[in-house]
């Protein structure tokens, strides 16, 4: 009876926050035991830095400034483009919960409703930080350098993680919305895909069609992308770095209450 009262004490946000941090455990834990998210998280972005930096640096390395090098000119677009496609990794999460009928359980226990998108979005930080930082460590094995001190790494650190959050949270949308894994895998694709290669992540901006050109230097990326490669290369940052915090922080702005929304409906059914 006193354990009931003191529960019945406790405000409505701390229950809240307690059920999220929960949540957060579970995703993560999923990551954890999970052998085949192990596995992505450590190799496919070594594969692509590995590969693009040897098989289009000696073309497109003639197109950089002097004194920069191919390697030092793709880290920042590799990190972005692995970010973006491990974000996605929320949208199958959430889409996996509904299918397998997890979120009916979670239902009928004194939880907020929201907690699972909550666990599900912040566990990706905690993915995406491991695939960047094997990634970094495999960037300094073949030649990487960065001219970056360590308050400009605070500062990528922050745009990574709030680009992360922002890029879960339109994830867990498409997890919302589509009906099958399978339908998920290729919405995220074709959102993301488009996206990181149509923008300045691996080639400059300055060799592309005009029409392609004005859209990259346009969209949310290629701004994230340039803050990032101009804080690793201790080059100017211009623009960038406030136009990729307001793309993110406007992304937030629509995703976080329209997933909040398309959740409660989903699982009101």
């Amino acid at each position: 009876m006193a354990a009931e009262l003191v529960f019945e004490k406790k405000p409505k946000w701390w229950l809240s926050l307690n059920d999220s941090l929960l949540m957060i455990k579970r995703s993560t834990l999923h990551i954890i035991r999970n052998t085949d998210q192990l596995l992505g998280a450590f190799f496919q972005p070594v594969m692509f830095l590995v590969l693009f930096s040897t098989v289009f640096g000696g073309a497109i390395s003639k197109a950089l400034p002097a004194g920069v090098t191919y390697l030092n000119f793709l880290m920042a677009g590799i990190i972005v483009q692995t970010v973006a496609f491990g974000s996605t990794t929320t949208a199958v999460s959430v889409c996996n919960d509904l299918q397998k009928g997890i979120i009916d359980r979670f239902r009928s226990l004194p939880m907020s409703n929201l907690a699972v998108l909550n666990g599900h979005v912040t566990s990706d930080l905690f993915r995406n930080t491991i695939s960047t930082s094997v990634m970094l460590l495999t960037g300094l094995a073949i030649g990487f350098r960065s001219h970056a001190n360590p308050l400009h790494w605070l500062y990528i650190a922050g745009i990574l993680f709030l680009f992360t959050f922002a890029f879960s949270w339109l994830a867990a949308i498409i997890g919302l919305f589509a009906k099958s894994v399978e339908a998920v895998q290729w919405l995220t694709f074709v959102m993301i895909f488009p996206l990181t290669f149509a923008s300045t992540a691996f080639v400059p901006a300055e060799g592309m069609n005009h029409i392609l050109r004005d859209f990259a230097v346009n969209q949310p990326i290629t701004q994230v992308v340039e803050a990032v490669r101009a804080l690793i290369l201790g080059s100017p940052i211009g623009n960038h770095g406030w136009l990729a915090v307001v793309w993110c922080v406007g992304m937030l702005v629509v995703a976080l209450p329209l997933a909040s929304i398309l959740f409660r409906r989903k699982t009101s059914q």
